[in-house]
């Protein structure tokens, strides 16, 4: 108020920005008709209550020989910005295993420095690219009164592995690829070169070569 009226009124600050958040001292300078001014201080508080904007990407993930994968949440975003400053992002998952493999769902969540928070989902694809480590076994068997000795493809296996676990194990015969078990005859006696293939749960294959030597132990029959 003023005796005879007020002519202006003057801030010393009208315009905060993200550096303003909190609390502000601004003075008010009032100046009558007659040119006589008088002033005082206020609290401006400055706040910020806009959201980030969250965008995400799709990632793919590639499992490691151990089955693990990690993600970090820079990452999965994709230019998520803020109105002042972003604090942190976080992931809802970052560490994957066999059991994740395809599509996964997590979620970014990203933090300004007011405290600010929003999210925002990404589809994460976990693969297994690595096959298996295939380690073979020379052997020596023996033909039996028929001419014949099955063996079983796990018979030259020597403690093959794989970071998600082996399917199946398979051997090549005589030109035939089989996981059951064939036959070896009169015609593979001697060492024979036989291959190993071993697939694990996720298609991915690997082989390795061992040798297994026939013998015929059977005496003949004279008549």
């Amino acid at each position: 108020t003023d005796n005879c009226g007020i002519d202006t009124y003057a801030l010393d600050q009208t315009s905060f920005n993200c550096s303003n958040i909190g609390t502000n001292t601004v003075n008010l300078t009032v100046e009558d008709l007659s040119g006589n001014a008088s002033s005082c201080s206020a609290t401006v508080t400055v706040e910020d209550n806009e959201l980030p904007t969250v965008i995400t990407q799709a990632v793919t993930v590639k499992l490691d020989a151990n089955g693990i994968g990690t993600l970090n949440p820079n990452q999965v975003d994709n230019g998520s910005t803020d109105n002042c400053k972003i604090a942190s992002k976080s992931l809802s998952k970052t560490t994957f295993d066999c059991t994740n493999i395809g599509e996964n769902t997590v979620i970014l969540t990203v933090t300004d420095t007011s405290g600010n928070s929003n999210t925002e989902t990404a589809i994460i694809t976990v693969e297994d690219n690595i096959p298996p480590t295939v380690i073979c076994k020379d052997i020596t068997v023996q033909l039996d009164e028929n001419g014949e000795y099955l063996l079983t493809p796990t018979d030259l296996d020597n403690g093959s592995t794989d970071n998600c676990g082996i399917l199946n194990i398979g051997a090549r015969i005589n030109g035939l690829f089989r996981f059951t078990e064939q036959a070896l005859n009169c015609s593979n006696i001697g060492e024979n070169s036989i291959e190993i293939i071993a697939v694990d749960v996720n298609g991915n294959l690997s082989s390795c070569f061992a040798t297994v030597t026939v013998e015929d132990p059977i005496m003949p029959t004279v008549l």
